[in-house]
């Protein structure tokens, strides 16, 4: 049996009359960029958020860029982020010209350790940049209260948690800003890139269009220099489609999860995911955690059976060669390194079958019988 990692062709032949018909219309009407089909999913999308104001653009590491100009982030100012996150995230800081200020990773839930955040502020410090990773919010709670102590704004990077919970609140609605990446493997994915700035502050809904549209104040009438980041007419009615079924996949998506939970439950070498109470994760990954030693193997064992996995993510950010200037060691940010070496990412999509699922559980179940994978992923580890 072969299991995808995700599949979009299944997703697309469930929806393809609905999505075959949006595109046709936008077609049919030349309206390819911006426009009434961008201004209608902007609208709908929203009020998914729940929030006042959506600005559409061209990707989700423009989202978040964007966003932070909007806030008037850049030359010489400091943004904390966490260590475990997709290389968007911190490359979208360093466009700005701040500097990127990395927090170690929480134990449990790989995203950022919120009792860590407090002693790498500085005077400098004018933002936190929260990652609501694998789809799993970020503890959000402390990090307001942190925000609101020493007057700092938090954006949101919620490219993977389209839809996810925290104590009854929408991501990307509970900071000053919110990102989105509508890549195509995402919860909510488009069919090429886009993305999506949220906010309830209307200034930096304002700063944020006009800075997308080449600073445009009207046409030909530029108040700034801007950037060329829109979202264009097709991604946004495939978009508009999508919205509509999000809910159900979210749901499914945890059904999987919980599935994985139960079958997984009684192999102590494996960790599946963790769950803060009163939040509701949308499982963009299902990332579970294996001896380091016995990862690559495992792998390779489940591409044997025709599964297929990911490593989410192999290098920790503060790691990458892309940040040597900042000389940092491995022992700085032991949590997010170490969970970087032992992650490994289960095939997880709404159309999933339960045979499929089985399938995953049961072939993890061999390996570690086989290969008597017997120690206990240490997860605590600091």
């Amino acid at each position: 049996m072969n299991v995808p990692f995700v599949d979009l062709k299944r997703q697309y032949q469930n929806i393809k009359d609905e999505v075959d018909s949006a595109m046709a219309e936008v077609v049919a009407n030349t309206a390819f960029v911006s426009g009434s089909y961008a201004k209608a999913f902007e609208g709908s999308f929203a009020a998914f958020c729940k929030v006042e104001h959506c600005v559409g653009v061209g990707n989700g590491t423009d989202a978040l860029y964007i966003a932070l100009t909007a806030l008037d982030i850049g030359q010489g100012d400091e943004i904390i982020t966490v260590a475990n996150s997709f290389v968007a995230t911190s490359e979208a800081i360093t466009r700005t010209g701040a500097k990127v200020v990395f927090v170690d990773s929480d134990p449990q839930t790989y995203n950022i350790d919120v009792e860590k955040i407090e002693e790498k502020v500085t005077e400098r410090t004018k933002a936190i940049i929260p990652v609501h990773l694998y789809g799993q919010p970020a503890d959000m709670d402390p990090i307001l209260a942190l925000a609101k102590k020493h007057n700092l704004k938090i954006v949101e990077d919620a490219a993977q948690a389209h839809g996810a919970e925290y104590k009854g609140r929408t991501v990307g609605s509970i900071g000053d800003v919110g990102c989105f990446s509508f890549y195509p493997g995402k919860n909510l994915g488009a069919y090429g890139d886009a993305g999506a700035i949220v906010t309830n502050d209307e200034e930096t809904a304002r700063k944020a269009r006009v800075f997308a549209n080449h600073g445009r104040s009207q046409k030909y009438d530029h108040s700034i220099e801007g950037v060329n980041s829109r979202l264009d007419g097709l991604q946004a009615a495939v978009l508009s489609v999508k919205l509509r079924h999000l809910p159900d996949w979210s749901e499914l998506r945890r059904k999987h999860a919980c599935a994985y939970n139960e079958l997984l439950a009684d192999l102590d070498c494996i960790k599946t995911p963790d769950e803060l109470g009163d939040v509701k994760p949308v499982y963009h990954l299902y990332v579970i955690r294996v001896p380091q030693d016995s990862r690559e193997s495992l792998q390779e064992f489940l591409k044997s059976k025709g599964i297929a996995t990911g490593f989410h993510y192999p290098i920790a950010l503060p790691n990458l060669e892309a940040y040597a200037y900042l000389n940092h060691v491995e022992e700085d940010f032991p949590r997010a390194t170490e969970a970087s070496r032992e992650v490994l990412s289960l095939p997880m999509f709404a159309e999933l079958e339960e045979k499929e699922l089985r399938f995953v559980a049961e072939s993890i179940g061999e390996f570690a019988t086989r290969f008597e994978m017997s120690q206990v992923v240490n997860a605590e580890s600091s």
